[in-house]
């Protein structure tokens, strides 16, 4: 089961998929709060608790005031008594208001999964789900493609990473949360869903009509290319250590002159996973330092093998590049173990942690932040290649890949 391994998992993760279940009606319980069920009804065990809320920035005086809990269950009645579609659940009252305690945080990778949802996750955790393949994000406040997966209706429709996601079956995506969009964008193989898409360069935005299916993801693909072995990892999921251990067994038996890691439009995955495949370059030492909210640090140590230490490495990213990614990206930049080639990363340098909960809901929340070894930030600021290369429309529509092209071209040159 998903909760078995992942409490011993730390995400930094791709973009979840989360089912909105109300609208909330509560802006989030900012103190303690412990409820109790007493003849079939949800109530409150006290009415006032104490209001210690902490800001950086100034905050509305309301804010800083005792809670009134009784406001709750007035909120509540209303809508279980008032409003116009009726009968409402409670259960759906009550997940949407715990959807709501995450959500008003203001922070997209911070969410609740109701149990439904929770095993949503799970399933795209194992690689296979149904949608249109594309990892989602907010990026300057706007829904943004992260990255279009590998042979899925994304890709194939043409999407890509940086995408901008201006409505989705003409419903205005303005301020429309993560979790809602993603869930509105899933469904069932067969069925269409339409995004208007803006991109950077064009003067108008466009419909594109994409049939969902089912998404089966195989995390790490290998082969030859030539004398140069070349490695995609395209998410860093349960599978990935294991096919990254073989890709490297097998072609290292080849005795290659240098190895290509494609990191574009790798959203990222487990944080472990990322240590572990680091660890093929970087022998017992800092990958990733953990940085919480009140200055401690945390280090997270490779204990790999190593066996990629002395091989000419290029790794490509684009800005489709996030999270685990960025670690490993940035990991091998601060040792010198690899030139970074392509575009900027996307800047995902938060760290999740999944806490299961009894009924089989779930919540993702936000932790810590990652610095890259030499202490880099990563979250909002990404990761700089060292040689940029951009991947233009005209290269894509001509199947021209440059940054591939520049790789090949690393691998050959003489070595300083």
């Amino acid at each position: 089961m998903i909760f078995k391994f992942i409490e011993k998992h730390k995400f930094i993760f791709k973009y979840a998929a989360v089912y909105v279940l109300a609208i909330l009606v509560l802006g989030g319980f900012l103190g303690g709060m412990a409820l109790g069920a007493r003849q079939g009804k949800i109530e409150a065990e006290k009415e006032f608790y104490g209001g210690q809320v902490q800001n950086r920035n100034q905050i509305p005086e309301y804010l800083s005031k005792d809670i009134d809990f009784n406001l709750f269950w007035q909120v509540w009645d209303l809508a279980k008594n008032d409003y116009v579609h009726q009968p409402v659940q409670d259960t759906k009252l009550f997940y949407g208001a715990l959807a709501g305690i995450i959500s008003s945080l203001d922070d997209p990778y911070s969410v609740f999964f109701d149990p439904q949802t929770a095993e949503d996750f799970k399933k795209e955790l194992e690689g296979t789900f149904s949608g249109i393949g594309a990892e989602l994000g907010i990026k300057n406040k706007q829904l943004t493609i992260i990255a279009p997966l590998p042979d899925t209706p994304a890709e194939k429709a043409g999407l890509k990473a940086g995408d901008r996601i201006l409505a989705i079956d003409g419903k205005d995506t303005t301020d429309m949360a993560l979790d809602y969009a993603v869930s509105i964008i899933r469904g069932e193989k067969g069925t269409d869903v339409t995004l208007t898409i803006w991109r950077e360069g064009w003067e108008k935005s466009e419909d594109f009509k994409i049939t969902r299916d089912q998404i089966e993801v195989a995390s790490v693909k290998w082969e030859m290319k030539g004398d140069i072995a070349y490695i995609e990892i395209n998410h860093f999921n349960e599978d990935t250590t294991r096919r990254f251990n073989q890709a490297v067994t097998e072609l290292i038996a080849k005795n290659p002159k240098g190895l290509i890691l494609d990191l574009r439009n790798n959203p990222g995955g487990f944080l472990d996973t990322a240590v572990e495949v680091a660890g093929e370059w970087v022998s017992n030492d800092v990958i990733v330092v953990e940085q919480m909210d009140d200055g401690q640090k945390n280090e997270e140590r490779s204990s790999g093998l190593a066996r990629l230490e002395n091989l000419k490495t290029v790794v490509l990213v684009n800005q489709g590049s996030a999270s685990a990614s960025e670690i490993v990206g940035g990991a091998l930049q601060d040792y010198g173990k690899a030139t970074l080639v392509g575009e900027k990363t996307f800047g995902k340098g938060s760290v999740q942690n999944l806490e299961p909960l009894p009924d089989g809901s779930a919540v993702k929340i936000t932790v810590a932040e990652w610095l890259t070894p030499k202490g880099r930030q990563i979250d909002k600021e990404g990761i700089a290649p060292d040689v940029e290369i951009k991947l233009t429309e005209e290269d894509y529509n001509a199947n021209r890949d440059p940054q591939m092209d520049k790789a090949i071209e690393i691998i050959n040159s003489p070595a300083k």
